[in-house]
């Protein structure tokens, strides 16, 4: 395979179990999110669910990538997940089956992420639940975003990622 230079050479595995290709949202901006139904910062999915209906026709997609490696915070499957997400928050946007962002069975698009934007003092490791990154159109890495950023707090960022 060959080396990954954008978002857009990533696959992962829909909610559904179904194989899906990031390229199928080649030139729109990204938001990508490790998510998890029993966190503190779990509520962000109202405003994730706010910025991908405000901003989808303009190019945005949000995904969500629930993940259970921070205080097993995503205990439930898929169905449990899709479950949850819908009936609680009525979210729309894509939203994956679980991963994990850290370690050796890191997610290869996790991995890619935290090489091309660091965190605090530059340490690479996802801290906890709901870290963010904003990739343009072009497939890059933008900027990334603590659990502790509320998404209505990208909207300048995503605005000028949107062009």
């Amino acid at each position: 395979m060959r080396m990954a230079t954008t978002a857009y050479d990533f696959e992962a595995t829909a909610l559904d179990g179904s194989p899906q290709p990031l390229s199928a949202w080649r030139g729109k901006a990204l938001l990508i999110v490790n998510v998890a139904s029993k966190c503190g910062f779990t509520p962000q999915y109202e405003g994730l669910e706010k910025l991908w209906r405000e901003y989808g026709d303009q190019g945005l997609v949000v995904l969500g990538f629930p993940c259970d490696q921070f205080g097993h915070q995503e205990p439930g499957n898929a169905d449990e997940i899709r479950n949850f997400c819908s009936l609680t928050y009525d979210v729309t946007f894509p939203m994956f089956a679980k991963i994990e962002v850290n370690g050796s069975g890191a997610h290869p698009l996790w991995q890619w992420l935290k090489k091309q934007k660091g965190g605090l003092l530059g340490i690479g490791a996802i801290k906890w639940n709901f870290t963010k990154f904003l990739v343009g159109r072009d497939g890059q890495v933008i900027a990334r975003y603590a659990p502790t950023d509320k998404p209505e707090s990208l909207k300048s960022d995503i605005e000028t990622a949107l062009g």
